[in-house]
């Protein structure tokens, strides 16, 4: 398949495959769709940030291509690009952005140009980091849960960037609920309004190394939280091979 167009998408989706931030890291990117085929869903959805922090970000681009039926593009995905400066970024995303920026291939880039960071069309709400803010804004307060359901048109949304996997519902008005969700975690999204987060391919930040992603069934409105054990060792040897940072190899192992 070419870099140039995402996968066609099929009509009525039943069963989707919710993921974000694979960040470079093909093993754990691997494992996952290899998870997602297990449980033989109708279409992967990519809530971006496919490159940095990874030492394999052309890899992970053709992958994305390949077998994501949508993907939005991240701020890593945008500062891989020359998009985004980079001034905020701690000083090993930094390096990693650079890093990326000077590997990218032309396949890559053009595929990463012709993303959005956000997609209202689907039965939900998509953005990398949050529907206020697509591109930067953490969501992991009640509080700003709570607005970005304010801001948002879906009823339902999903969203990445802080690589923690969790949800946020609100019944009627005021804060909403909120708890992280560990793999096995299943929530009936059917009412009210909902944030969920499937946490992170590559990079999670939860306390837990594995990777993450979130099975989203409709129009049932069920969502089970899947955690995937992949080679660490594998990815964290290739971006030991690199000039990257080594504190980016050695946080895989504990999920921070």
């Amino acid at each position: 398949m070419s870099l140039h167009s995402p996968a066609t998408l099929e009509s009525e989706p039943r069963r989707i495959a919710l993921l974000s931030d694979v960040h470079g890291n093909l093993p754990a990117f691997r494992a996952v769709l290899a998870d997602i085929d297990a449980a033989k869903v109708d279409e992967v959805w990519c809530l971006g940030d496919v490159v940095g922090y990874g030492a394999q970000p052309d890899e992970c681009v053709q992958l994305a291509a390949e077998r994501c039926h949508l993907c939005l593009r991240g701020n890593h995905d945008l500062a891989a690009l020359g998009r985004l400066d980079i001034a905020e970024f701690s000083p090993a995303a930094g390096a990693a952005a650079r890093w990326t920026t000077q590997r990218l291939g032309g396949d890559a880039r053009s595929f990463l140009e012709g993303l959005a960071t956000q997609d209202e069309t689907k039965p939900l709400g998509l953005y990398h980091a949050s529907p206020r803010d697509p591109v930067w804004e953490y969501v992991l307060s009640t509080l700003l849960a709570g607005a970005c359901m304010d801001a948002m048109e879906p009823r339902v949304g999903a969203v990445g960037h802080s690589h923690v996997a969790l949800w946020f519902q609100r019944q009627d008005t005021g804060l909403p609920d909120a708890a992280p969700a560990p793999g096995g975690t299943e929530r009936e999204l059917s009412s009210g309004r909902w944030l969920v987060n499937p946490g992170a391919v590559g990079q999670p930040r939860d306390g837990d190394p594995r990777a993450a992603w979130l099975l989203l069934e409709l129009p049932a409105w069920t969502a089970a939280w899947r955690r995937v054990k992949y080679p660490v060792d594998e990815a964290a040897a290739a971006i030991r091979g690199t000039d990257l940072p080594a504190v980016l190899a050695d946080r895989l192992y504990y999920g921070q």
